[in-house]
């Protein structure tokens, strides 16, 4: 790491990093892989470029944390964007495949082509999940041997489905963790629309994994009944603190420190973060894939995250996902805005917690 040329009280000159930080990963104890990945998304696709709309704001950020000062001088390290270059190609091919299965499902049949047949539908649907397969399997890899060399890695995605294979790495290395999870969406549907790995299976998928001992959901508030039903099945390893409660308590005068200890109470002594930007109010995201009214702002999230780091459990990594530039105005750069913000605040949550 060579802080010697870089001045934090500066602009900053876009680097290819994220923050424009001169760190390079292999120096660093944090790593952020870009997964930029939307194939499965079923509203408004944009995710995929959520990566790079959050590096590009991120050079705008001053670093001065009023809770954790300079503690990104330990280093905050971008693994190279052409690493992932081969994931964002896959996900142009296989987007427009999706697209068509889906149009299949909902009858949609002038948004298909002519003689689109059942065999066709089937062919695209099995390249979407082969191709979901290669993904989780490329980061799997890759987290695997980042933590093999005692480097915590987060993911930047694209989609929600984007964090699986840092999960799964995780769930190699560790006995027991939980997951902390925000999220507008429950993400315990089962392949919704026939995709293995869609945005909406996250959590399923990741519940799949033996070391996932505990998923302590906070701020959803758009689900299906089969997932409520799931929840139920899972007998206290899926703990929900949705939305419509969360404010009942607020507006009955429980101040939000009282709520956030029952949060914490819930985790494990070993904690994944998996931030879907949906999870904000949409005035924070208004162009993410699938908003919903309703949410958490900015500052209960960061104290909820003081609480966590405060309480002596370890976070092993985290994922933020479903950032969406708004695609009719590129000068619009809020919603990279908001998600270079809350990036940095994870980042910094991560390394002030492990020191």
């Amino acid at each position: 790491m060579n802080l010697d040329q870089f001045d934090p009280d500066a602009a900053c000159a876009p680097n290819h990093h994220y923050f424009g930080f001169p760190f390079e990963p292999e120096s660093c104890p944090l790593v952020l892989v870009s997964v930029p990945w939307d194939v499965t998304v079923s509203y408004r696709k944009g995710a995929a470029q959520g990566p790079l709309a959050i590096r590009q704001a991120s050079v705008q950020l001053d670093f001065f944390d009023f809770e954790m000062p300079d503690i990104w001088k330990k280093g905050i390290g971008t693994w190279p964007f052409e690493a992932s270059e081969e994931i964002a190609k896959l996900s142009e091919t296989l987007r427009p495949m999706a697209e068509r299965a889906i149009a299949w499902q909902e009858a949609r049949r002038e948004d298909l082509p002519d003689a689109y047949s059942e065999a066709d539908f089937k062919a695209d649907l099995e390249a979407v999940n082969a191709g979901g397969e290669r993904m989780n399997g490329w980061l799997r890899n890759l987290a695997s041997g980042l933590i093999a060399k005692e480097r915590t890695v987060g993911v930047v995605g694209g989609d929600h489905s984007s964090p699986l294979g840092l999960m799964q790495a995780l769930g190699e290395v560790h006995d027991s963790f939980g997951i902390l999870h925000f999220d507008a969406h429950a993400d315990l549907r089962r392949a919704y629309e026939n995709f293995t790995f869609s945005h909406a299976s996250i959590m399923y998928n990741a519940l799949q994994i033996e070391s996932v001992s505990r998923l302590v959901q906070v701020g959803i508030r758009d689900v299906c009944v089969q997932e409520q039903e799931r929840v139920a099945e899972m007998a206290g390893r899926v703990v929900q603190f949705p939305d419509v409660l969360l404010h009942h308590r607020l507006l009955e005068g429980e101040p939000w420190c009282e709520i956030c200890k029952d949060i914490v109470a819930a985790l494990p002594e070993k904690v994944y973060v998996s931030f879907d930007i949906d999870g904000f109010e949409p005035s924070l995201c208004p162009h993410t894939g699938t908003p919903v009214p309703g949410g958490v702002n900015f500052q209960q999230v960061r104290y909820l995250l003081s609480c966590l780091r405060k309480s002596g459990r370890r976070i092993i990594g985290f994922d933020l996902c479903e950032v969406a530039p708004d695609a009719r105005d590129p000068q619009d750069e809020w919603d990279g805005n908001v998600g270079a913000r809350t990036l940095f605040l994870l980042s910094n949550t991560l390394l002030a917690n492990h020191g």
